[in-house]
């Protein structure tokens, strides 16, 4: 989900970390070309603590606000429960029939409704046998750990041109509206320039309303209702691969991670509220120049931290702003990983800037796929080696 194909360095490691569920050596880089690693901090007051192993591919994890069970989203198709540390044998769901899986593809996210507790209803986001994108809604069925299979309802369908860069996440904002991030569609150096184009929605972060309309309303305040050449649903735009992105519900900001194509991996931070943001792909990789004949930064958001691709890993895994209650003297921290070099990473966000930014001595634990969020805002990672830990203080 995080490869990269085309003319760039394809990146064969995070295919054998995702497809084959070994373990990446955590220890390595990808290569020596380009700019050379930074040398960051190295702290050991948080650990790991395994929660439960045996998934094949999970890429997300997340829960109903309160739930005390996790729900673990497998590439393959299939959404799980763990319950009291147990995984529950029968999934929640299995629409492996649905679902392609090769590569990029796959079942990539689950959102669950605001009002859940009430309607049962939930999201998935997965690349159908098309390779298309689509969102589709399902209702819990009269068993809470068991949904009902036939209640799907499509909301939206998006062509995928290539079988790379789907980005894939689905979640809710605190405005109640569903957040959709999708990739520029993927081969290398996005041929089409999908992402600076408001003519199609690829490239973007789109933002619809699931309870205005059949399937979905366009929310009034979507920057580009106005513009009759762009599309209602964008969002945002200028974005590469948004694999992993996170709301922080304290301070109202919305953290992307992007994945780079061969010289920058990149988190940016805007208010979730600011509409119509460009993140500045093809434009910019990074702070730097990828589109050499235009290479004007005026008007784009930047990242707040980037690194070196090759010299510090492959592709970027977002997180999330912690805001648990495990965990002291780190509220409000971002935690980050990339796939294939498998680090922990943090830092603060303090008047716009990147501070204590920091790596966690925390050993190998492979390739890291995703992070996801408990029902009471606790921390997780989830690696190709199929095990789900929980960040947990340091003894």
């Amino acid at each position: 989900m995080v490869t990269r194909r085309g003319g760039a360095f394809a990146l064969l490691m995070v295919v054998t970390c995702v497809m084959m569920n070994s373990s990446c050596d955590s220890s390595t880089t990808t290569g020596s070309d380009g700019p050379p690693a930074r040398q960051l901090p190295v702290v050991d007051d948080l650990d790991l603590l395994e929660v439960v192993d045996g998934f094949n591919t999970p890429v997300y994890l997340t829960a109903p606000d309160g739930d005390d069970r996790l729900f673990v989203v497998e590439k393959s198709g299939t959404i799980r429960i763990v319950a009291s540390g147990q995984t529950v044998t029968d999934a929640f769901l299995d629409i492996s029939g649905s679902v392609s899986n090769g590569g990029e593809q796959g079942l990539l996210s689950l959102a669950f409704h605001p009002d859940y507790s009430t309607n049962g209803y939930f999201y998935v986001c997965y690349t159908d046998l098309g390779g298309d994108t689509r969102v589709v809604r399902y209702t819990v069925s009269g068993d809470p750990n068991v949904a009902d299979a036939g209640s799907d309802k499509l909301i939206l369908t998006v062509g995928q041109p290539y079988g790379n860069h789907n980005g894939g996440l689905i979640t809710f904002g605190s405005d109640g509206m569903l957040y959709i991030g999708l990739g520029d569609g993927g081969s290398a150096g996005d041929p089409d320039n999908n992402g600076q184009d408001l003519g199609t929605l690829l490239g973007s972060l789109l933002r619809i309303d699931v309870d205005g309309g059949d399937p979905y309303a366009i929310p009034s305040d979507n920057p580009f209702v106005a513009d009759a050449s762009a599309l209602d649903e964008i969002w945002a735009y200028g974005l590469r691969n948004p694999w992993r992105f996170s709301f922080d519900r304290v301070d109202g900001l919305i953290y992307i991670a992007d994945v780079g194509q061969s010289t920058w991996e990149e988190v940016n931070v805007e208010s979730a509220t600011d509409p119509g943001v460009n993140y500045g792909w093809r434009l910019m990789e990074g702070t730097s120049c990828f589109n050499q004949s235009n290479c004007n930064s005026s008007g784009l958001a930047l990242p707040i931290v980037q690194y070196a691709n090759g010299a510090e890993g492959c592709a970027v895994v977002g997180g999330y702003a912690y805001r648990g209650t495990a965990i002291t003297g780190r509220d409000g921290t971002y935690f980050y990983s990339d796939n294939c070099s498998g680090w922990i990473r943090s830092f603060l966000l303090d008047a716009g800037e990147a501070t204590g930014e920091t790596q966690w001595d925390v050993g190998n634990i492979g390739s890291v796929l995703s992070f996801g969020e408990d029902g009471h805002g606790e921390l997780y990672v989830l690696t190709g080696g199929g095990t789900v830990f929980r960040f947990i203080p340091a003894n």
